[in-house]
């Protein structure tokens, strides 16, 4: 893992890799006041190091379901596997989206159950899939339920194994009823991210917890025969699965960066909420399950 403060004193996150994935209802090229955000926020990262993927989902023919590949259960066709592979490549996953009726599109919601459908896979490792990783969302709209639409969402993400840095969510809502919307001309609106951040926060904050949490915090289990942690044929004695140690190094993870705790067997450098846009660094030891 490198160093995150390069020569010049900035943060750099060049080994990280983030996904925005745009739930807006409007296919491509039609203007997409979500775009909008995302452009914004995808600048952020770039600025610092970060390899940035994005794609439109409504443009993909995306199955309905809850399986990983429709195909083999009677749809003719599902993109969804080949945009898992994009998930996986990333650390950080942004989901963007417009709010309808006070809550997530329609397309918002179809991406999410598809994330829940491969939520069972495991890594080489033998943790669940989306473990070592961090999500947080972009919601735009000209009527009020962004936080609402947030709670939901990374609600969601959380429950399928994705961590929620703080300050993850951010958007931009007009006043309710008919108006102007993100990108169009005299917009009258707020942004609404959390209290105590800063506009660029929430790529900040997500671009530290990714590479916090992709350090892959604690020491892989060995091989084990089951999920309920019985050893394999190759080991001695019971080895704790994921779902043992989960609980334990996620209140270390969050109990050693909020206190400053020390570990003898690694330090991870983390700023503060605001420095990976311009703060002053400071120095966090994350406490490493033992």
């Amino acid at each position: 893992m490198t160093d995150p403060i390069s020569t010049d004193g900035e943060w750099r996150f060049d080994d990280l890799r983030a996904l925005y994935i745009n739930c807006t209802l409007k296919r491509s090229p039609e203007r997409s006041h979500t775009q909008g955000l995302i452009d914004r926020s995808r600048s952020i990262m770039e600025q610092h190091g970060v390899t940035v993927d994005e794609l439109r989902a409504v443009d993909h023919d995306i199955a309905a379901g809850v399986w990983p590949d429709m195909t083999e259960h009677g749809w003719p066709s599902d993109e969804w596997p080949a945009i898992y592979q994009r998930v996986l490549d990333a650390e950080i996953l942004v989901l963007c989206g417009p709010i309808w009726l006070g809550d997530n599109s329609s397309v918002t919601k179809r991406v999410i159950e598809r994330l829940y459908a491969c939520s069972s896979l495991l890594n080489e490792a033998g943790q669940y899939a989306y473990y070592g990783r961090v999500v947080g969302c972009l919601l735009t709209g000209n009527e009020d339920g962004v936080k609402h639409s947030a709670m939901n969402l990374l609600y969601s993400l959380q429950h399928l194994g994705y961590t929620i840095p703080p300050q993850a969510d951010a958007g931009w809502i007009g006043e309710a009823g008919p108006g102007p919307s993100y990108l169009d001309p005299g917009r009258v609106g707020r942004r609404m991210i959390s209290p105590t951040a800063t506009p660029p926060s929430p790529p900040g904050t997500s671009c530290t917890w990714g590479r916090c949490c992709s350090g892959r915090v604690g020491s892989p289990p060995t091989a084990t025969s089951d999920r309920s942690g019985r050893p394999a044929a190759a080991s001695t004695s019971r080895t704790p699965n994921t779902a043992d140690q989960e609980p334990r190094r996620r209140k270390l993870l969050y109990a050693a960066t909020m206190s400053g705790g020390e570990s003898p067997r690694r330090k991870v450098r983390l700023p503060p909420p605001s420095a990976a846009c311009g703060g002053a660094p400071a120095e966090c030891r994350v406490r490493l399950s033992q």
